[in-house]
């Protein structure tokens, strides 16, 4: 056999025994009468020793290795002299007795090593080096073990697997589709799903009552940190069930996983609607480590002649506890960070709170003291805190102040990695309305179903409907969404009208769902998560690419294996497609 042991097996236990071992060489340290090895596998490292009394063939194989040199090697475990207290086996090494030179290597293109000298493009083109590090290796086994978990929480709840097609129809009225040529069928395209939507839909139908499946998904969009072309889901659907019964099953799924790969009890998470995370925190996935809650000072500042809240619709504030000796440049470089195209703001209003019990502005031209005192009473300020204001159209200002109260946090130290602060969002608009189109979308997707006592609203008053929907988030990041899917044809006809779609286009886009409708479809809801941004959250990285193991670039490209890449002419002409010229 090539290894009686693994390179992260060995303990004191083991002294004594005669071990055969195998892996890649970490590092060679030659100290003129000893040479110590460092071996490493995805296991560990152990370190090895060639001693003075080695044989001669011994030490001529030890002088020439080189990094990431493949060997195999028999010897005797000892215990060290001086022990390394930072990896499990180092109490232990291995007195080399032979070694077996099993494949040579170029010098890496960086050091495979937890700190390595390498940039992003550099380790992404060598992703295959990049992985043997262990700090990307454990993101994998993370992902790995989480996986196994969910699956097992599911069993246990009696959802059945079930994969749902790969190649599909498009489907509209979200991210742009990749589409993949039919060789078969000329002139036509299949697209890859960006979710199995209509499929886990269709289950229900088909009476399978609880369906999941960590599928692999696809979106043509612009990327991110939190973004790739190709991502997993856990996607979830059940049969007879309310938004009750889908929070109840998954929150015990994410404290299972907590308990299980954090040690945490997480407590009953939280539920806030819609509408209350957009007036207190200017987003839909607000970030509940810190509070900063915004505060709509609009009604107490009109009426002083200062032109930029005279004509601001909406005027809101954030208090920063013991903010209030920043100095001149702090607030400067605060302001910039609001002005940038990102965020959009045109300035930023702060006022101090001292700790003579003075305030003081950067508008004290046109209030006096007493207004800013019944600002600071509102906003519930007390001596040395700092009060930000931003001011604007309410639509723009809500996620300029969002930002503002983030990069606070940030700065503040508010946002730990080991802390986690979950919540659900409840009842979002059902459409939203687009200027450009003149149109209504749908928030979430075609299927979600309104709340049932706003179903009326869909033909007098469509924006003020709300969606039996729910997204989970946690730390400011939306990690899953779901909702109860509308399962009469006639109200998911009556969605579409609302959508703007004819009646040709609901039959030639969705025709076989509304005919799956018409032979007993049974009420059914459900929710996906980001597999990806999961494990990223757990892992306590900022971007899902390190728990992926081939991942894309932010332009979208496999700088491993150049793709995407030209297509030969020939195949082309067989798919039916001329070139572009």
């Amino acid at each position: 056999m090539y290894r009686t042991h693994t390179c992260g097996q060995l303990r004191l236990e083991n002294v004594n025994k005669n071990v055969c071992l195998a892996g890649w060489v970490q590092k060679v340290r030659n100290l003129g009468a000893m040479t110590f090895i460092d071996l490493r596998d995805r296991y560990g490292i152990t370190q090895l020793v060639v001693a003075e009394n080695a044989t001669e063939t011994v030490k001529k194989s030890a002088a020439t290795l080189g990094r990431e040199f493949v060997v195999q090697v028999y010897g005797k475990v000892v215990e060290r002299a001086s022990k390394n207290t930072k990896i499990p086996t180092g109490d232990v090494e291995v007195l080399i007795e032979k070694i077996t030179l099993l494949n040579r290597s170029d010098v890496p293109p960086f050091t495979i090593e937890d700190e390595s000298d390498g940039g992003d493009e550099l380790r992404m083109k060598y992703r295959y080096l990049d992985l043997r590090r262990k700090v990307v290796r454990q993101n994998l086994e993370l992902r790995h073990r989480m996986g196994h978990l969910v699956r097992n929480y599911l069993d246990t709840q009696g959802f059945m697997d079930v994969e749902t097609p790969v190649l599909i129809k498009g489907t509209p009225e979200g991210a742009r589709d990749f589409i993949v040529p039919s060789r078969m069928n000329q002139g036509q395209f299949y697209a890859l799903p960006q979710s199995p939507q209509l499929f886990k839909q269709l289950l229900m139908v088909a009476g399978f009552d609880r369906y999941y499946q960590l599928v692999k998904c696809f979106r043509d969009e612009d990327l991110r940190a939190d973004r790739q072309p190709e991502f997993t889901q856990i996607d979830c659907e059940m049969s007879f069930v309310e938004q009750e019964d889908v929070l109840g099953i998954f929150e015990g799924m994410m404290k299972h996983l907590f308990k299980e790969l954090c040690h945490l009890e997480m407590t009953d998470f939280p539920r806030m609607t819609w509408h209350e995370a957009m007036e207190l925190y200017g987003c839909d996935k607000p970030d509940l480590r810190f509070d900063m809650k915004f505060t709509d000072l609009t009604s107490f500042v009109k009426g002083h002649d200062f032109p930029v809240f005279e004509e601001a619709e909406y005027v809101g504030a954030i208090c920063a506890t013991g903010c209030a000796e920043y100095t001149r440049k702090q607030l400067d470089e605060l302001t910039e960070f609001v002005k940038r195209s990102q965020i959009g703001a045109k300035g930023l209003i702060y006022v101090r709170y001292n700790a003579d019990g003075s305030l003081k502005s950067s508008v004290d031209k046109f209030y006096e003291e007493a207004c800013l005192k019944k600002w600071a009473e509102v906003c519930g300020a007390k001596v040395g805190d700092l009060m930000l204001l931003l001011a604007g159209g309410r639509s723009k200002t809500l996620p300029q102040l969002s930002a503002l109260r983030l990069e606070m946090g940030e700065r503040l130290g508010l946002r730990s990695k080991d802390v986690f602060k979950a919540l659900w969002i409840v009842d979002f608009p059902l459409l939203e309305w687009d200027e450009e189109t003149q149109r209504f979308y749908a928030m979430h997707h075609p299927f979600t179903a309104p709340k049932t006592e706003d179903i009326a609203l869909l033909e007098t008053n469509p924006s003020g409907v709300r969606a039996n929907a729910y997204d989970m988030v946690i730390n400011g990041v939306e990690v899953g969404g779901g909702s109860i899917r509308i399962h009469d044809s006639e109200l998911q006809s009556k969605m579409f009208t609302c959508l703007g779609f004819t009646k040709e286009e609901a039959e030639y886009k969705f025709g076989f769902l509304l005919n799956a409708f018409k032979y007993g479809a049974p009420p059914h809801g459900g929710i996906a998560f980001g597999f990806d941004r999961l494990v990223s959250l757990f892992a306590k990285l900022d971007s899902i690419r390190d728990t992926i193991a081939f991942p894309k670039n932010n332009s979208g490209r496999d700088v491993m294996n150049d793709a995407p890449s030209l297509v030969d002419e020939v195949q082309l002409k067989e798919l039916g497609i001329k070139t572009m010229c």
